[in-house]
């Protein structure tokens, strides 16, 4: 299969084309999608080509969006709705947890409630309050939905592809950090990668960095720095965050024998917390040291200031001090 070098836009953009073009249940609905082909340009071009009953202009009201999509979904349609930034979801939570987590549930398998919502996530480039916020925690503790979070331009394609035809709700979280900064190998035709299936970014012996998103990113340039100075971390790109790839992570756990979660959300109750649940239940006679996290703080929100803002996200920097201290033991 022919392959081509596309950022994550380009990626998502291609899936999405690929998807209406094969499937003639598929649309897509939110704001400013389809005349201005979205704020970041995922969807330019798909108007034109597929018209306004499969690529559709929403008011700017996230609970009828989703609420939209689930009766869509519920007589057999395969909508994708966007939602523009993360922050804005919280007027579709009644619609994601009290309706499409519990659909299939509730009905005893008399409906199902396919449908994939794209969300733009992330901090940086001081976009502040309302459009900074990395929130997937919140959906994790929800069965009934699966949470989905790319940080290569091959998974982008093959993780949509997978979500939009999965029988399931998922939400397909894009971090806008991703979307231009990098570039990568992919399939100019279909295929899909599997939800539920982590992967091993990086082979190391000295310890294990778990991540996801863009902070894939930044701990695979930790870990190339404490390289040179003899310390081999292996770094695992969950890639789906619910459900969890359980398996790969333990068995890298118990190689490596230590482990530094790093994710861009709040520390308190985040999903480095289950992380280090699930390892110190299941793998605790493994571990020569504590399991360490290096998050975001927990404070109501990013800041618009610079400086504040560096402060509030996670870097290299600060995962390369925790690997020191990690090493240390």
């Amino acid at each position: 299969m022919a392959r081509k070098q596309l950022t994550i836009i380009e990626a998502i953009n291609e899936a999405l084309d690929q998807e209406l073009g094969r499937d003639e249940r598929v649309f897509i609905l939110g704001e400013d999608i389809g005349l201005s082909g979205g704020v970041f340009k995922v969807t330019a071009g798909l108007l034109d080509k597929y018209g306004e009953d499969r690529v559709l202009d929403t008011p700017l009201a996230e609970g009828i969006i989703i609420a939209s999509a689930i009766g869509c979904a519920m007589m057999g349609m395969r909508p994708i709705p966007e939602i523009q930034f993360s922050d804005f979801i919280t007027p579709a939570m009644d619609q994601l947890i009290q309706q499409a987590a519990k659909l299939h549930y509730r009905s005893a398998g008399g409906f199902s409630c396919a449908f994939t919502t794209r969300i733009c996530c992330g901090g940086g480039g001081g976009t502040g309050l309302y459009h900074s916020q990395e929130n997937a925690a919140w959906f994790v503790h929800e069965p009934g939905i699966k949470v989905v979070m790319p940080s290569t331009p091959y998974d982008a394609k093959g993780l949509l592809l997978a979500s939009i035809r999965d029988s399931s709700p998922v939400l397909f979280f894009e971090h806008k950090r991703l979307y231009r900064s990098i570039k990568g190998e992919v399939p100019e035709g279909d295929y899909t990668v599997p939800i539920g299936k982590a992967a091993i970014r990086r082979e190391g012996s000295d310890l294990t960095i778990i991540s996801y998103g863009f902070m894939v990113t930044v701990a695979l340039e930790a870990a190339e720095a404490m390289s040179k100075r003899g310390v081999e971390a292996e770094v695992i790109d969950l890639r789906t965050l619910s459900p969890l790839d359980k398996e790969t992570i333990l068995e890298s756990v118990r190689k490596t024998n230590k482990v530094l979660i790093v994710h861009e959300d709040k520390k308190t109750m985040g999903i480095g917390a289950e992380l280090a649940a699930i390892i110190t239940e299941e793998a605790f006679d493994h571990l020569d040291g504590p399991v360490m996290r290096v998050t975001g703080p927990d404070i109501p929100s990013m800041p618009f200031s610079p400086n504040l803002e560096k402060y509030f996200l996670v870097n290299p920097e600060k995962v390369v001090a925790a690997i020191e201290q990690l090493a240390a033991y």
